[in-house]
């Protein structure tokens, strides 16, 4: 059976939520919303206008929110202004926001361990440079500090640094890596780091996969055939196949989720790097054309710099409004 501590108290669960909340408001753009900052100057008189509008989209395109999504906020927009229901700043904002929320929601979706799946198995993915690795590290610390026993699996054979670094987490977060030498076959390493974690009945499964561009369609199929040998032990394995996206990266990261999740099947994405340059609108154009569910987000190389995905705290991080 799946092993979970008690939740601790409310009052540090809230603490922890709004610190982290805090922090992405402060690293997302270097605390200057891209998309707000002095719109009001844009309001001659206090009236919104197409003009308004206009800005708005630039605004909504140059941060990456891409075109569908960007398409839906300002249809929304001027059907309101149509209607008379846009008179000034605030209502402006609170309708922006309302839209955002609207299309972020439905894939804000907590990563739930079914306690029947032992272990469960999670298989990350991604290409080099997007944190995989280090994303890894973080959530094998959170899931021990919600009393899961983890294990890693070191299946990115052709890097010998990426072994470790996987490693390194391992010694750091008290949790055994199953690896082996570097040039392995990957499927061999998760396959013998499943039975391993069978064996010491261990709950969580992390494995390591390594970084490879959406085009390189050899690496591609190396993947179908890691999920088809963890098929073998455990039908239903691998329980969730998480992508993990550099969000500096841009409309380029959309495009790899997509030929992603065609290639392979996603069940889960994990933004990293907001507090970069990004601009963080890649999450709307993620939630819009990919439909996956955001598990976490990123905003830092800290332990602590990794949360659940929370559309409303999101939303009004990016407006740089206060937290709701």
């Amino acid at each position: 059976m799946l092993r979970k501590k008690k939740s601790g108290p409310a009052a540090d669960t809230a603490e922890k939520t709004s610190g982290f909340f805090s922090r992405l408001r402060g690293r997302l753009n270097k605390g200057d919303s891209w998309l707000t900052t002095d719109v009001a100057d844009l309001i001659p008189g206090g009236k919104i206008d197409d003009a308004t509008i206009e800005e708005l989209e630039t605004r909504l395109l140059l941060g990456d929110v891409g075109v569908d999504a960007t398409e839906h906020i300002i249809d929304g927009l001027r059907a309101r202004l149509r209607r008379s229901e846009l008179k000034d700043l605030t209502s402006l904002m609170s309708a922006l926001r309302d839209t955002m929320v609207e299309i972020i929601s439905p894939v804000a979706a907590p990563l739930v361990i079914n306690p029947a799946q032992q272990p469960f198995v999670i298989l990350m993915l991604g290409v080099n440079g997007a944190g995989k690795t280090t994303t890894i590290g973080k959530l094998a610390r959170r899931f021990m500090d919600d009393g899961y026993s983890v294990m890693l699996a070191a299946a990115d054979t052709f890097r010998a640094a990426a072994i470790e670094q996987l490693q390194v987490w391992g010694e750091r977060n008290e949790v055994p890596v199953i690896a082996q030498h570097t040039g392995a076959d990957p499927s061999a390493v998760i396959y013998d780091a499943l039975e391993a974690a069978r064996a010491r009945g261990i709950d969580i499964l992390i494995a390591d996969t390594a970084g490879r561009l959406h085009t390189q369609s050899n690496l591609m199929e190396e993947l179908k055939k890691i999920k088809r040998v963890l098929g073998k032990l455990d039908a239903n394995a691998p329980h969730e196949t998480m992508l993990v996206i550099d969000a500096g990266n841009g409309q380029n990261a959309l495009v790899q989720a997509v030929k992603f999740h065609h290639d392979v099947g996603l069940t889960g994405v994990c933004i990293t790097k907001l507090d970069g340059s990004a601009k963080g609108g890649i999450l709307l154009a993620i939630a819009r054309e990919l439909a996956v569910p955001v598990r976490f987000i990123g905003i830092g190389e800290q332990i602590d710099d990794l949360d659940v995905f929370d559309a409303e705290q999101y939303v009004d991080a990016l407006l740089d409004q206060p937290a709701t």
